[in-house]
């Protein structure tokens, strides 16, 4: 099918629908770093190109009727009003960006729609958000099927629920695409068909709560492993955090959040991607302070062999680089070390423990996207983009294996 790139950002619907065979005529996205890193991954010559979609006119959407067979988007999740007059989707959805989806359908007439969103769409407002968003579809003649998804579950190793949405045409309505299940894909383990509240995902770690290394007889060997406390505002006090484990730290000043730990995944990635993960730090001699470490990093294909998708341990692959800072744009790129004081980060080295942030490249694989296409994003954007560009993208492989079942 051709199809219409709505809230474009760096072009993960366009990468998983084009990996199923289908075909962009246009693309709208307002920032202007991401249009660069779009236009530098995907080529757009000859292609339709909108900015602000506010500014498109209607006449304009329906000059594309007959050519546009599939409009998809990422909508931002604004509040909605519940007070109009209940006239329809003019009256309840005007002012948010969901309006600007329904009234570009409503111009082109695409006989699919594909669209994304937070898990939290389902229960804002006590639901009466979302059944404004279903009953809009209907009245402009879709029919809606949706479904809850795990990133976690398709290959990526990220904890990431978004809710999709399909809406058919009536009169030219293909197949069914959802419950996307075990029995009928081999992509994924475990469907999150639950609704209602969100769970609570990207905890907040208090920079004073990285305490010295302890020794647990966890798992089923008796073998000691090394682990760290993570501070949170729960009855223990603490997480813990072993070697893989992901740590979100966002906020870290924050004293009234609970911390989460990504056992051997990451949480669900935002705009400033505030992740680090364990490593291991093993000792080789001593300075003239007492210790000597070689620095162990993740090699560039070292995140996707250690953190993995529905949990396990697995090795972790290490490279030996003088631990500098951050690498950008070198073969191996090292984010720096994190720590909250000298104290404490000799205390975690000493036991064989580091701490570090997750790269850009890290966190664009963790939306699923290749490293060529990382590539050419980079040469055109700054590190802070980058962060920015994979929080807000959506997931290539949870994308692909809802695609490919379009007829």
């Amino acid at each position: 099918m051709k199809f219409l790139d709505l809230f474009a950002g760096i072009g993960g619907f366009r990468l998983g629908l084009e990996q199923a065979g289908h075909e962009c005529v246009g693309f709208c996205e307002i920032d202007k770093f991401a249009q660069n890193s779009y236009k530098a991954i995907h080529n757009t010559e000859g292609e339709r190109e909108y900015h602000d979609i506010t500014t498109v006119s209607n006449e304009e959407w329906r000059t594309l009727r007959g050519t546009v067979e599939l409009i998809c988007g990422g909508f931002p999740c604004q509040a909605f009003s519940i007070a109009g007059k209940r006239k329809g989707f003019l009256d309840e959805t005007r002012g948010t960006l969901f309006f600007e989806i329904a009234r570009a359908a409503e111009q082109i007439k695409p006989r699919t729609l594909f669209l994304e969103n937070v898990r939290g769409l389902l229960s804002h407002d006590k639901g009466r958000t979302f059944r404004t968003i279903i009953s809009t579809l209907d009245e402009l003649g879709y029919d809606a099927e949706w479904q809850i998804l795990n990133s976690k579950n398709f290959g990526v190793p990220q904890n990431r629920e978004r809710v999709f949405i399909i809406g058919h045409l009536r009169g030219e309505r293909g197949r069914e695409v959802f419950p996307i299940t075990r029995e009928n894909s081999g992509a994924i383990d475990v469907v999150n068909k639950e609704s209602g509240m969100p769970r609570e995902t990207n905890r907040v770690y208090s920079s004073e709560g990285l305490s010295p290394t302890l020794n647990t007889m966890q798992g089923g060997g008796r073998e000691p492993k090394i682990a760290i406390k993570i501070k949170e505002a729960t009855k223990q006090g603490y997480a813990i955090a072993e070697q893989g484990d992901s740590i979100n730290f966002s906020l870290p000043n924050s004293k009234t959040r609970r911390g989460r730990v990504g056992k051997q995944v990451a949480q669900t990635l935002d705009t400033s991607c505030n992740q680090a993960v364990v490593v291991k730090n093993p000792l080789k001699g001593k300075t003239n302070n007492g210790w000597h470490f070689e620095q162990n990093v993740f090699d560039i294909e070292g995140l996707a062999r250690t953190l993995k998708a529905g949990g396990g341990s697995g090795n972790i692959p290490k490279i030996v680089q003088k631990p500098r800072g951050f690498n950008k744009g070198g073969e191996h790129e090292v984010a720096p070390t994190l720590s909250s004081n000298s104290w404490q980060e000799n205390n975690l080295l000493k036991s064989g423990i580091r701490i570090r942030k997750l790269t850009p490249r890290e966190c664009w694989r963790l939306q699923g996207f290749p490293d060529w296409a990382f590539d050419k994003a980079q040469e055109v954007n700054s590190n802070s983009q980058l962060y920015k560009q994979a929080g807000n993208s959506v997931t290539v492989p949870v994308i692909y294996e809802i695609v490919r079942r379009f007829e």
